[in-house]
């Protein structure tokens, strides 16, 4: 009776069955020993028909938990003798790609490892970090090995702090699917470079993509125009505005040495006013009455005037108003804020590409906190394989379930 209900929980139909159940209450451990019929025959990929049974091997599997008890398979694994004499192991189809586990088994730590750490996991499941961290590894790598980017036409590009100090991580992404692609190590021009050679190595070329979001660095500006000579390079509205944010601050902070009541409004200066309190708020409003005699008011005005003006969608009329912004403030005494203005004039027709595509970073900097947080969780990643891993895992959407069909497919 036992063996009927394990052979349906575990979905084992012939030629297997479970010849024996074994349960050590002392040890925590389920071990069931599965088995196959005498004078079965079995067929072998890239072989045809079935074929006889040579011999045999003893292999054990991890299971799922039974309850809170860990669950081993133990499986008399046969050997089959091919018409060529040679002779080839015949897994059973609920082994996992890697050694001594199942299929079930390496789905559950693809599916927490999204939410947990190697080791924290690996505690809770009863097995080591190591072997947590070979099992995403061996899917990860498939998966990116065997997806096809034919389809990508438009990439966003953002790199990501792996360490204190400038250690660096560039990921590229399709910003149709908002799914990683492309992780790789430092954030200069050669970056690009590798990004658009794995993409012809993926079925993609790279003079059919179209657009380029990235930031103001000097190095993609030049590896995108080399690399991709096609794509249209887009910087968003995001990253201006983190811009004049900065100048924003640093004008206060100027400002503040000779003027002590500017300390302490740093978030009420850089918050937007709706998401302020009503205290804050009244706050912004003495300082804003104050415009012509406070630069950091001015400041504030010039960085509210700058979203109003990229909110817009006739880029005519925004590029007439850009210009007229930067003239006014290079007329203006907000120093930090001189240096936006130029760094707008310097790349005008990026920033007005934005107007016409659309196209952002912004999820792109939303899966940077959530690696940001995973390294934190970990208390930090010392190799870039494990950052690689992790970052697809989180945000890659990779098709895992092409390999194993207990996956669920990311949406």
């Amino acid at each position: 009776m036992n063996e009927k209900l394990f052979e349906t929980a575990l979905g084992i139909h012939s030629p297997w069955f479970i010849a024996g159940v074994d349960f050590d209450a002392g040890a925590r451990r389920l071990t069931i020993r599965v088995d196959f019929e005498v004078g079965s025959r079995f067929a072998v990929a890239a072989a045809e028909a079935v074929h006889p049974v040579h011999d045999t091997v003893e292999k054990r599997y991890r299971h799922l938990n039974f309850f809170q008890h860990e669950c081993q398979l133990n499986v008399r694994v046969p050997r089959v003798r091919l018409p060529d004499r040679t002779v080839r192991l015949v897994p059973p189809e609920w082994a996992g790609k890697l050694a001594g586990f199942t299929l079930l088994f390496e789905a559950l730590v693809l599916t927490l490892c999204q939410q947990m750490t190697f080791s924290a996991l690996a505690r809770l499941v009863g097995t080591s970090a190591h072997r947590v961290m070979a099992i995403c590894q061996h899917y990860v790598e498939q998966a990116v090995r065997e997806a096809d980017y034919g389809e990508v036409r438009k990439l966003a590009i953002d790199e990501t702090s792996r360490a204190k100090g400038h250690d660096y991580v560039t990921l590229a992404a399709d910003a149709g699917r908002r799914a990683v692609i492309f992780v790789v190590e430092g954030r200069g021009a050669d970056t690009i470079k590798a990004l658009a050679a794995d993409l012809q190595a993926h079925g993609a070329n790279s003079n059919d993509i179209e657009s380029v979001s990235i930031d103001m660095s000097p190095a993609f500006i030049k590896g995108v125009t080399t690399a991709l000579p096609n794509a249209r390079i887009t910087f968003d509205k995001f990253h201006v505005i983190a811009h004049a944010s900065t100048a924003l601050d640093a004008t206060r902070r100027e400002e503040q040495r000779t003027d002590p009541a500017l300390k302490g409004l740093r978030w009420t200066l850089l918050k937007s006013r709706e998401n302020l309190t009503t205290t804050r708020r009244a706050d912004l409003d003495t300082l804003l009455a104050n415009i012509t005699t406070k630069r950091t008011a001015r400041a504030w005005m010039y960085r509210e005037r700058l979203r109003e003006i990229l909110s817009r969608q006739q880029i005519h009329v925004v590029r007439a108003m850009l210009r007229q912004w930067c003239t006014n403030v290079m007329r203006s005494k907000v120093g930090p804020m001189k240096e936006v203005a130029r760094m707008i004039r310097k790349h005008l027709e990026g920033i007005l590409a934005w107007v016409h595509t659309r196209q952002t970073n912004g999820f792109l900097e939303a899966i940077n906190g959530l690696f940001q947080a995973a390294k934190r969780k970990a208390r930090g990643y010392g190799r870039f394989r494990t950052i690689r891993i992790v970052i697809f895992l989180l945000a890659g959407k990779l098709n895992l379930s092409s390999l194993n069909p207990y996956v669920c497919q990311p949406t």
